[in-house]
């Protein structure tokens, strides 16, 4: 396994993309990014907030690009000026935090009727 601070080239870092599974996530310019579209504000400001609560709990903090019904993350590591696997183990907990929904026949039922994010997105 890769230590957090060593940085990844372009090519490592799109193949620790696929590995994780982010296949909305893309990396170029030394950071990842990924763009969620909601249906409002509502759910724009719940998808910032899930980001917000794993980004403090992982001690790694995204830049947000905030709209009514769009919300842009983008990662890098910048005391290592690049992309490491921090980055991408925060991509995975984010894309699981705003992605979640009540498994199928659980007790919580369908959940909400409004995702936070649109599947379409």
């Amino acid at each position: 396994m890769r230590a957090m601070s060593e940085t990844l080239t372009p090519e490592q870092a799109t193949a620790a993309l696929t590995e994780a599974g982010l296949a909305g996530w893309t990396a170029a310019d030394g950071r990842l990014r990924r763009d969620y579209a909601t249906a409002g504000w509502p759910q724009t400001l719940m998808v910032v907030g899930a980001i917000g609560l794993v980004a403090e709990a992982a001690w790694h903090h995204p830049d947000l690009e905030v709209s009514y019904a769009r919300v842009t993350v983008h990662l890098t590591t910048h005391d290592a000026g690049g992309l490491t696997a921090k980055d991408v183990a925060t991509a995975r907990a984010i894309e699981d935090a705003v992605t979640w929904r009540p498994p199928a026949g659980s007790a919580l039922g369908a959940g909400s009727p409004d995702p936070m994010v649109r599947a379409d997105a």
